[in-house]
């Protein structure tokens, strides 16, 4: 179970979360962003831009108190503010490596967190260096054991330059959380269509169905009968990925509960 949390600036901790004991839950912090506050791009320097309320005591004691929780720190994401944030070709890409590896250690070390979700919305005609700075970057952290788990977070109009990533340096992701909100399904059976194609263009056995709480593409329960229809049709549901905490507290995390149920069903009847 994926769950990004912390991006909309609404207050939000991680006890508000329902965690059941024997799933992996992830919580994705969003977002470490390589820029200043007003958007200027820092050269692969990343701050933390997470609801403040998401600190590293509160990481320290989720993580102790459902010793299944994890956390990640999700890089970009669509926009600073009102600016909007885009890939930028580095000049020297090793300077941006070692820069995004020196400043993501000292957050994850100060966070203690367990990796990072590559999440890059925009990107410039011309990028060159996306795939080698990102796979690059992964390589690093988890060889020097930094961070033990890695995702990346492809939409329908940025798909090509994750696969590029995922072709060169697929051994050091562990998952895809496709946005299939974005693919503007509205229905199981063209969900199931959505998944295979995605399958196809990553690997099937690391993507995560995913849902939008009040947001586009499929709504309400039909998530559910999509995840049941893709396990009909031969595909292991390995997980969930949910955006947002943020805006599930409105709700009272209904699809983050009926989400582990799920799985916890799944998982039972396999």
């Amino acid at each position: 179970m994926m769950e990004y949390i912390g991006a909309t600036g609404v207050p939000v901790s991680f006890t508000d979360v329902p965690i059941k004991p024997k799933i992996d839950f992830y919580f994705i912090l969003s977002f470490a962003i390589d820029a200043d506050h007003s958007g200027k791009p820092m050269n692969g320097v990343f701050s933390p831009y997470w609801e403040e309320s998401l600190t590293p005591n509160a990481v320290k004691k989720i993580k102790a108190s459902h010793p299944n929780v994890k956390a990640l720190a999700s890089l970009s994401g669509w926009s600073l503010g009102n600016k909007v944030l885009s890939w930028y070709n580095p000049k020297n890409p090793q300077k941006w490596i070692t820069n995004a590896y020196n400043s993501l250690r000292r957050i994850i070390k100060k966070y203690n967190l367990d990796g990072i979700d590559i999440d890059y919305e925009n990107f410039p005609k011309n990028e060159t260096t996306f795939s080698f700075c990102i796979g690059e970057l992964i390589t690093r952290l988890k060889n020097n054991n930094v961070i033990t788990v890695a995702s990346i977070a492809p939409y329908y109009l940025t798909v090509n330059y994750y696969i590029k990533l995922y072709s060169s340096y697929g051994e050091v992701i562990d998952y895809v959380n496709h946005q299939f909100y974005t693919d503007k399904v509205k229905t199981p059976a063209r969900y199931l269509d959505s998944f295979k194609l995605r399958g196809m263009q990553f690997n099937a056995t690391k993507l995560l169905p995913s849902y939008e709480v009040n947001g586009r593409g499929i709504q309400g329960d039909g998530f559910f009968d999509a995840l049941r229809l893709i396990q009909a049709n031969g595909s292991a549901v390995n997980g969930v990925m949910i955006f947002s905490a943020d805006d599930s507290k409105s709700n009272g995390f209904y699809f983050e509960k009926k989400s582990q149920a799920f799985l916890l069903n799944s998982t039972a009847n396999a």
